[in-house]
């Protein structure tokens, strides 16, 4: 089972990358970060838009946040401009680090009950596994649309997770 300092850890990882996958982003013209790129979600900017309404979805089951539009963030588009997006982004990853700080041992164990829209079912599973969910998603999204900014000519800054953030600000160290 993956602990409190885990989540806490991945919240604030998350954040810093999104902070630099959205500057290198940025470097972009609009169209630029609009145009189809063949990836799942077509654009950069689809790909980023998708990643949020994947947290909002999570975090509306974990902690009571107002449930997304159905759609997965494309049908209906969940926030169409870029400076908007970016500002959403940084202002749910500060909530979902401000709830990480609050997690015990004892939520992570317990189980969630929830309806799916994709599967038209209700589904039970371990809040733990859940939550790993949440962050690995995010990872793999994010690492699509790394590759998508790098093919647009710009070099996203350094995705390392152990010298990227810092971890005795967490509580977390050698030893």
């Amino acid at each position: 089972m993956i602990s409190p300092d885990w989540c806490r850890m991945m919240a604030a990882y998350n954040a810093e990358m999104n902070r630099r996958l959205y500057a290198a982003a940025a470097e972009l013209p609009d169209d630029a970060r609009r145009q189809d790129r063949g990836a799942w979600f077509g654009s950069i900017h689809a790909t980023l838009r998708h990643l949020l309404w994947g947290d909002r979805q999570w975090m509306s089951r974990f902690a009571g946040w107002d449930k997304p539009p159905p759609g997965q963030g494309t049908r209906p588009p969940l926030v169409e401009d870029f400076a908007a997006l970016r500002a959403a982004r940084a202002a749910d990853d500060a909530r979902i680090e401000a709830w990480t700080a609050e997690l015990t041992p004892g939520w992570l164990a317990g189980d969630l009950t929830w309806f799916s829209g994709g599967s038209q079912k209700e589904m039970v599973q371990k809040r733990w596994v859940l939550l790993t969910h949440l962050f690995n998603h995010q990872t793999h999204h994010r690492g699509q649309a790394h590759a998508l900014i790098t093919q647009a000519g710009v070099r996203p800054a350094d995705t390392d997770l152990p010298w990227i953030i810092d971890l005795p600000a967490l509580g977390i160290g050698p030893g």
